[in-house]
């Protein structure tokens, strides 16, 4: 089964790693901040309650989803945490049903009006054929009776915010990926936004297994959560890391605590290090920084 409402991202970041899809939900505040596993999460929008699973994102402001039948679909990450709410299915068919009555019986009442006219149009022109025949024609033409309002297309044009099919209420940001080119940009007057440029993969580099010579630049400060603490912990961000020896290897971006040790160094954003550390793949949380520098000893500024 296809759903008509769903909008495809022509590319996305994935989030393939648990970690990172912990962190980005924690971010978006679909789990709290000291979850360390996910949890079931539920599409409720055009009616429906479907079990849905997070792939990764377009930006910031949009979520890739999946569908239970396959289908990718791209929504609002805070219009996804609303939808957890267990009576968000209520408001939003409520709402519904009572906007579609409403319309309903506009629509009946425009039908009601031009029977009336119709009505008055017939005993006119029977009126005027008494005194000429090809009067009582062109009186007849000219008060044929006006054509119903369908309520259905009555609420797609008043009701539609966004000019997004499958997005009635408007949440996704501006989303243009798959509507390029049709009138639907012409008609709300929005230019389409250039598509984001695909994430450069990371080149794989093969770590040394024990203590190697390094040299970093300091980056930033920065702390992350402790799931097993009350406190978080203090972390250093390198840039421009290289392993000098035994075989020179540029590593990029790394992350290393901010330990007793260090901070006797009273180091400083932009300074210079050459040290000697093992260092080993891993993540830090909440942080693009994919290495970390283990037990750093020896350490040198340079001037």
């Amino acid at each position: 089964m296809t759903y008509a409402f769903t909008i495809e991202p022509p590319d996305y970041y994935a989030l393939d790693n648990e970690d990172e899809l912990i962190a980005k939900c924690q971010e978006w505040g679909l789990i709290s901040a000291k979850a360390t596993k996910l949890k079931t999460f539920y599409y409720k929008g055009n009616g429906l309650n479907l079990p849905c699973t997070i792939l990764g994102y377009v930006d910031h402001m949009t979520a890739v989803i999946e569908l239970d039948n396959g289908d990718k679909h791209c929504i609002h990450p805070s219009y996804l945490k609303e939808m957890q709410a267990s009576g968000y299915s209520t408001r939003g068919l409520s709402a519904a049903g009572a906007e579609a009555g409403t319309d309903q019986e506009a629509a009946e009442q425009n039908t009601d009006t031009a029977a009336a006219d119709d009505s008055a149009a017939s005993v006119n022109g029977k009126s005027t054929s008494v005194q000429s025949g090809s009067a009582a024609g062109s009186s007849v033409k000219a008060d044929s009776p006006a054509e119903p309002v369908d309520p259905e297309e009555d609420m797609d044009e008043s009701h539609s915010f966004s000019g997004l099919k499958g997005d009635p209420d408007g949440l996704v940001e501006e989303y243009i990926g798959p509507l390029t080119g049709t009138g639907t940009d012409t008609a709300s007057g929005t230019k389409p936004k250039s598509k984001a440029a695909p994430k450069a993969k990371a080149v794989k580099i093969d770590l040394p297994d024990g203590k190697v010579k390094m040299s970093a630049v300091v980056k930033e400060f920065t702390t992350v959560p402790n799931h097993f603490s009350d406190n978080d912990d203090e972390v250093i961000i390198y840039e421009s890391v290289t392993i000098t020896e035994p075989d020179v290897i540029e590593v990029g971006e790394a992350w290393s605590s901010h330990s007793a040790t260090m901070k006797k160094q009273e180091l400083e954003v932009g300074d210079v290090l050459s040290f000697e550390a093992k260092i080993i793949k891993k993540k830090l949380t909440r942080n693009p920084v994919p290495y970390k520098i283990n037990n750093p000893s020896k350490i040198q500024k340079e001037d």
